[in-house]
């Protein structure tokens, strides 16, 4: 499978987001990716519902939303009713995971888990088989622009590994650049998140197709 290319829109521009999600619709990327940050679980506070719904209204691509919340349990309806079409929460903040993805495969959604790069792969064996995406961060959640975390590579290959007797992707996000993404790319990664390497670029859209057309 080609590996697919989720922009970032908490790099975006907030002042012009209606032209940087109209980029991304343009461009070669095959999903958008919304961070929510409630300020508790990351040391940030970034968007939430409305302006979920709002790049909804315009986008013309899946939305990735990868929640970075307390309790996400309690929001899974009202995220699936403003737009999202993958839905991710993370593994730290789950007392009951498996219920949680449960409900989130009963609105409809494509579930995901994240795990913080302190948190080891083999803590999802028991889950793999019930989920369709697994984010690794390779970046300590809560800020953009941060540098990847090169012990990141190990992890993708053991959850590679996995994925022998499971179907899920494996989402790589933060510090994905075109320097280092066809790396990431042969280590095992499906899908790449890239916000400030994009947005942040002289020319958005190329950033998004050089990823893209990796090989």
């Amino acid at each position: 499978m080609k590996h697919l290319v989720a922009p970032s829109i908490l790099a975006a521009n907030f002042n012009n987001l209606d032209k940087e999600v109209k980029l991304v619709n343009n461009s070669q990327a095959d999903w958008f990716h919304l961070d929510v940050m409630d300020g508790l679980f990351v040391p940030n506070i970034s968007f939430g519902i409305p302006i979920v719904k709002h790049i909804n209204k315009i986008a013309k691509k899946p939305l990735d939303v990868h929640l970075m919340i307390e309790n996400p349990s309690n929001y899974i309806e009202k995220f699936k009713n403003c737009g999202a079409d993958i839905l991710t929460v993370h593994y730290e903040a789950c007392k009951h995971l498996h219920r949680v993805i449960e409900n989130i495969k009963k609105n409809n959604m494509k579930a995901g888990v994240a795990i913080n790069p302190h948190t080891p792969v083999n803590l999802l064996k028991e889950i793999l088989k019930d989920i369709d995406l697994v984010c690794i961060m390779s970046v300590n959640p809560g800020f953009g622009g941060q540098s990847f975390i090169l012990q990141t590579h190990e992890k993708i290959k053991k959850l590679a590994k996995l994925k022998i007797e499971n179907n899920f992707l494996i989402e790589v996000d933060g510090g994905v650049n075109i320097d280092n993404a066809k790396e990431i790319i042969k280590s095992g990664a499906d899908v790449l998140v890239a916000g400030s390497s994009v947005f942040k670029s002289e020319n958005p859209e190329s950033a998004i197709d050089k990823i893209k057309n990796l090989s």
